[in-house]
């Protein structure tokens, strides 16, 4: 009985932990759908172990531990080769922003210094009607004037 408790336990923990990640939109529904499979699976394993040494009869395997040491094995090597998937996705999507974002100040630099130019040949002080420039803020982009 208390061979079968302790992973029954853990497993009920780790199921539990995960439905409060989802909760606290700590984590993705398409993530946590593995771990509450692979909590399921555990607790059913810990209820009734011996599908656990049928499975690895079944299998070929001399001992159930090696079967699931094996499961386990292949487990984190699926969930290692998505998050290598997931990285490289978003590895593009940040560089693609990234000239995004270059391109756009490009432009805005290059509208800025046009602005510029027309209000310098409009007139000596900055503006066309005489009053006083807006003030600068340093990030290329004129302040509302007032006045």
């Amino acid at each position: 009985m208390t061979t079968t408790l302790l992973p029954f336990l853990l497993a009920l923990a780790v199921v539990c932990w995960v439905v409060l990640l989802l909760r606290q939109r700590k984590l993705k529904e398409k993530y946590a759908v593995l771990w509450v499979i692979v909590g399921l699976l555990i607790i059913v394993l810990a209820g009734f172990p011996q599908l656990l040494g049928w499975a690895s009869d079944l299998a070929g395997f001399a001992i159930p531990a090696n079967l699931l040491f094996t499961l386990a094995i292949f487990l984190v090597l699926g969930v290692c080769l998505h998050l290598s998937l997931e990285i490289s996705v978003v590895e593009d999507e940040t560089r693609a922003l990234a000239e995004e974002a270059a391109i756009l100040r490009a432009a805005l630099d290059k509208l800025t210094a046009r602005v510029e130019a027309l209000s310098v040949s409009s007139g000596q002080d900055g503006t066309a009607d005489g009053s006083s420039p807006a003030p600068h803020h340093g990030d290329g982009l004129q302040g509302p004037r007032h006045g």
